[in-house]
């Protein structure tokens, strides 16, 4: 590992120790999740080395499903020190949001099996049978919660 006297890390070195790429260390400093980095007279950016730390965390919350406008924001309320709307609320909310995907995403096993259960083959030859399981007609009228996060 590059270091200075100060115990500074290059890019390509808390890239790798926080398992991510140069592009991402960058593009996170682009949306102020990370401070700026000092530089050397050379140029190259110097990074403290709770940087690591700070991008594990990111990538953990990002694993747990919180959008990078949502860790931008749990970060602030942390540095902060306010908790009305820190970590605990933002997990409920998005707990909530998982139990939803987790409801949409059971009724599609359901639903696929049933489909190849049935032996459907074509689409549209299912659709306009009358013994296919696909409640196509319902299914079309129900927002999937799955897309809006895509």
């Amino acid at each position: 590992m590059s270091t200075n006297a100060e115990g500074a890390l290059r890019s390509g070195d808390v890239a790798r120790a926080a398992g991510v790429n140069t592009e991402t260390l960058r593009y996170y400093e682009r949306r102020g999740l990370l401070p700026r980095p000092d530089r050397t007279s050379g140029g190259h950016r110097m990074y403290p080395p709770d940087t690591v730390t700070m991008l594990r965390v990111i990538k953990a919350a990002q694993r747990l499903g919180f959008t990078l406008d949502e860790v931008a924001d749990l970060l602030e309320v942390g540095r902060h020190g306010r908790t009305n709307s820190g970590l605990q609320a933002q997990a409920r909310t998005k707990l909530t949001e998982v139990e939803s995907r987790i409801t949409d995403l059971q009724v599609i096993r359901d639903s696929l099996t049933q489909a190849l259960d049935a032996g459907c083959d074509d689409l549209v030859e299912c659709a306009e049978s009358s013994c296919c399981p696909l409640p196509f007609a319902d299914i079309a009228t129900i927002p999937i919660r799955l897309r809006e996060e895509s």
